[in-house]
This record gives C-alpha cells, sequence and structure tokens, in this order.
C-alpha cells in the first residue's frame, strides 16, 4: 500500500474562497491533487494553462512532487498591477495634504 500525505488546496475566488483537505499518494503532483480534489468542476474559471500555482507562496509548476502538509495555492491574475495601485494612492494622499 502506497504512503499517503496529507495536503491542502485553496483558491481565492472572491468572498468564498474555495478550501480542501486531503490526503494523496506520496509522489503526487500539484497537477493531479488539484485534479482529484474536484476544484476543476467546483470552479470552472480556474484555467491551470494560464494560472499559476504555488506551495506557500512561492510559485511552482504542474509537475512538482507534494510533500507532506504542503498547502497548494492557485492563483488568480492580479486586477491592477500592485506599482500603479501604489503610485496611485501616494498621489492621492500627497494632493489631500496640500
Amino acid at each position: 500500500m502506497a504512503e499517503r500525505i496529507k495536503i491542502s488546496l485553496c483558491y481565492a475566488s472572491g468572498p468564498n474562497p474555495l478550501l480542501r483537505a486531503m490526503e494523496v499518494d506520496a509522489g503526487t503532483t500539484i497537477g493531479q491533487a488539484i485534479e482529484q480534489s474536484g476544484m476543476l468542476q467546483d470552479a470552472p474559471e480556474i484555467n491551470l494553462v494560464t494560472m499559476p500555482v504555488g506551495i506557500y507562496g512561492k510559485k511552482k509548476t504542474l509537475d512538482t512532487v507534494l510533500q507532506a502538509r504542503d498547502r497548494v495555492e492557485i492563483y488568480r491574475p492580479l486586477i491592477v498591477d500592485p506599482k500603479n495601485a501604489r503610485r496611485r494612492r501616494a498621489k492621492k494622499d500627497s494632493a489631500g495634504e496640500s
């Protein structure tokens, strides 16, 4: 019998993030775990070709082999470039001080 490891998966799709705790066989990849989790059926907007994935905030590829207690994250595309958002806030703050 293959060794099993516990992992979690998350996808923050807005106000109701999808979270899954599951056990997979040792040697399972990120892509396999996502497919086994059922998230692709629950959130059809997930596109593993265009959306990056990672483990604990570090980008990884779909063929990365999981370790016990890994948290797999599926990242949404950014709506606003963080640098531009920061510049707008700084400009707004400096205009209010004048």
